[in-house]
């Protein structure tokens, strides 16, 4: 799955966005881990593995793959990837289920012979975002990942209209602010010449209105009010909102790169030495 990073990232910041493409969603789909794992002998990485919490029962697990071109091969990797998997870690799941996402139709394999007992059964799912349907009539998390196949002239609408569905209702799958994060995130790779701050401009999206901003700038003034009461006078007390707020700027260094902006957005944003932001990165790494 690593070869579309897009839906990597997708599933990786938010796993529940899976099980809106499953017809009978696990217990405690929300409590999901999407992984990579190992398998050896003959040693291998499957990308794209959604791990049940460990309270929940039947211990179900889920293998997915996006496919975005051709290829003949797909089933034979899919397969037996996952079964040699569950072949490695017997004990471990009382189930697995497989999810095969596909752009379109057109990209399935032609030989499908050998593995129809599998894929027409009930633990293989195949989905075609193409066919999911109008996007404006679809589950928000649905759009989500429709807005993977738009062009970069129905991206912007398309981007937009979700938005403002997600400001006006109440999603029932992820919270506000990790839509809004995906559909950035979905953005930034749809417009590769645009920095984050530019795409989060054309989509209207205030970055200090953000989540990531609003935690980050809470503990800031939580570190300076602890400081003032500290020091009991009113030079403590500037000098503790001083010193949050300096702990506000490095808190969301890391947050900001790992959201995909680049070391020099993050400098001029918040107003830091480029050398600390790389420093800062370093250190992360």
């Amino acid at each position: 799955m690593r070869r579309d990073a897009i839906f990597y990232t997708i599933f990786k910041r938010s796993p529940r966005l899976l099980f809106e493409l499953v017809e009978q969603p696990p217990a405690k789909a929300e409590s999901y881990r999407f992984e990579s794992v190992e398998v050896k002998e003959p040693t291998f990485r499957i990308d794209g593995v959604f791990l049940p919490p460990p309270d929940t029962s039947p211990q179900t697990i889920f293998f997915a793959e996006v496919q975005f071109q051709k290829d003949d091969l797909l089933y034979h990797r899919f397969f037996s990837e996952s079964l040699l998997y569950l072949y490695r870690n017997p004990s471990l799941y009382d189930d697995w289920y497989g999810v095969v996402i596909f752009r379109s139709r057109s990209l399935e394999p032609q030989k499908t012979n050998l593995h129809r007992s599998l894929i027409n059964s009930s633990q293989v799912r195949r989905i075609y975002l193409d066919e999911l349907g109008n996007p404006e009539e679809q589950p928000v998390a649905i759009g989500l990942l429709q807005l993977t196949i738009a062009s970069e002239a129905q991206m912007v609408t398309q981007a937009k209209q979700l938005i403002e569905r997600v400001r006006a209702e109440e999603p029932s799958t992820l919270p506000k602010d990790d839509i809004i994060d995906v559909i950035t995130t979905i953005a930034v790779y749809k417009f590769i010449n645009l920095s984050r701050v530019e795409v989060e401009a054309m989509l209207g999206i205030d970055l200090e209105q953000t989540r990531v901003y609003q935690e980050a700038k809470a503990e800031g003034r939580q570190e300076g009010r602890q400081e003032g009461r500290q020091e009991g006078r009113q030079e403590g007390r500037q000098e503790g909102r001083q010193e949050g707020r300096e702990a506000l700027k490095l808190e969301l260094v890391p947050r900001m790169l790992a959201r995909g902006m680049t070391q020099q957005e993050v400098a001029d944003l918040l107003g830091l030495p480029l050398a600390q932001v790389r420093q800062i990165a370093r250190e992360e790494s």
